[in-house]
Parts: C-alpha cells; structure tokens; sequence
C-alpha cells in the first residue's frame, strides 16, 4: 500500500505558498474606477399615478396651508425696504421687535440688557403689506434659518458698524443706536440707547449668527469680546410678534441723519 503522508505535507505547503502569492499580486494591484454609468428613471404621467400621488400629499398640505394662512395680526400700512435712503419702515420694524423679544430671553442667561440690532438689507426677501398679517409673512419675508445671536463689542466695534453703513449706502436694519453722517463722510455723535458712546464699555448687538460669522463683509463681528447663541430663528420671532399684537407698530424714528 502506498504511503502519502509526505505528499499530503507538501501539498498543504503548496496550497499556502499559492494564496500568499495570490495575496501579494492582489495588494500590489489595487483596483481603480475607470468609468461611474446612470441611468435617467422618468416618473410616469400617469392620471392615475398623479391622482394617488396628490391623494397623499393633500392631508399634509391642507394642514401646513391651515398653519401658515391663520391670521395673526393686522398691519396698518405697507412694510418695504425699497423706500428709504438710510432706513425704511420695514427694517425699523425688524430691528425693534428682535431686540423686544431676544432681550427676556438674553436678560434671563446673562443678567444683561441687549443695546443693539444690527441686520443686513438683503435679508430681507420681500413686504409685508398693509392688511392681514400671517405666519406665511414671516416666511417670506426670512425664509432663511437664521437664528439671533448676541455679541459683545467695544467702542471701536460700534464705530466700525456705522463706517459700514456708511460705506454700503444701504438701509441696513438698526435699532438701539443713532449716528450722524458728517460732511467728511464720518460718522459723529453715535449714541446708544440715547447716551453717548463709552470708551470702556462692552455693547450687546443682536444680529443673525450669519453675520455674526463675519457675513456680507461685516468683519467687526468676528472681534467680538462675547458670542451668545439664543436659538432663536429671527423667522420665529416676527411670529411670535405677530401672535402677542392685534396691530403692528412701526417706529420710524430717526436714526441716521447727515449734515
């Protein structure tokens, strides 16, 4: 009878000597995509298919149209940033009510008052115009996820907002503070809250947490001494204004004059 225990060993080294080989050539060709295919897959017109496809959205669109379309208060007069060299009624508007209703919220975590709104023009997507006032105005006027964060900044700080207005030519949303153009192009007699600017003293600005980031160009943001995020979409708060008032109010005080 013949004998295999020898072959049996040496075949086994083969077997292993065969995979670290194949192991080798595999590690040492790595595999590359040459070529990535699509396909377009249509969705059929089908009346049928349309007619299911809207029978299930209905029920979700009927209740957001409901929510969105509630009247909440009522505005006594076109709100619009077009008219307006150095501010308008809307942006005087936005600047008051985030100050009204971030301050509880801010005075609540920090025992500080907040002095300043601060916004940018382009934020502001379109009117709110005179008669009802709905949730669906917030949304279109930010439709954005913007949320209000207060900052802290100094003298200089301040002085760099109104050169930035005073730069951008633009009706920028501004409440809490009031400064006045010079014949140099400068700005003087910046008062905040009414009182003249303090060398020593830090400023709570509200503004959205884009800016404050340094958005539009606004780089003094970024300086800060300070940075509280409120979690307060700036859309949220325009609702929940519209829900505490019957009437809108618009202060359109003087807050930029020029020599």
């Amino acid at each position: 009878m013949v004998k295999l225990k020898n072959y049996t060993v040496e075949i086994k080294h083969f077997v292993l000597l065969l995979t670290f080989a194949t192991l080798i050539a595999c590690s040492s060709h790595p595999f590359y995509v040459t070529k990535i295919e699509g396909k377009k897959i249509g969705i059929q017109n089908q009346q049928s298919s349309n007619s299911e496809i809207e029978n299930y959205i209905k029920p979700y669109r009927e209740h957001i149209d409901k929510d969105l379309n509630e009247v909440l208060a009522y505005c006594p007069e076109n709100l619009e940033k077009s008219k307006g060299q150095w501010q308008t009624n809307i942006g005087c508007f936005l600047a008051d009510i985030t100050i009204e209703k971030s301050n509880p919220i801010f005075f609540q975590r920090e025992n500080k008052n907040i002095d300043v709104c601060f916004l940018n023009h382009g934020g502001i997507r379109t009117i709110i115009p005179k008669g009802n006032v709905t949730a669906r105005n917030a949304y279109e006027v930010m439709p954005f996820e913007n949320s209000a964060v207060v900052v802290g900044l100094k003298q200089e700080q301040i002085i760099a907002i109104a050169n930035y207005i005073i730069s951008e030519k633009k009706p920028h949303p501004l409440a809490g503070m009031s400064f006045t153009i010079s014949k140099e192009n400068k700005p003087i007699n910046i008062l905040i809250q009414g009182k003249p600017l303090e060398e020593n003293k830090i400023y709570y600005v509200v503004t959205s947490d884009y800016l404050s980031n340094g958005g539009d160009n606004m780089d003094f943001f970024k300086t800060n001494v300070s940075r509280n995020d409120l979690n307060y979409k700036l859309r949220n708060i325009m609702i929940d204004y519209f829900k505490d008032v019957d009437t809108l109010k618009v202060n359109t005080n003087i807050r930029i004059t020029k020599e």
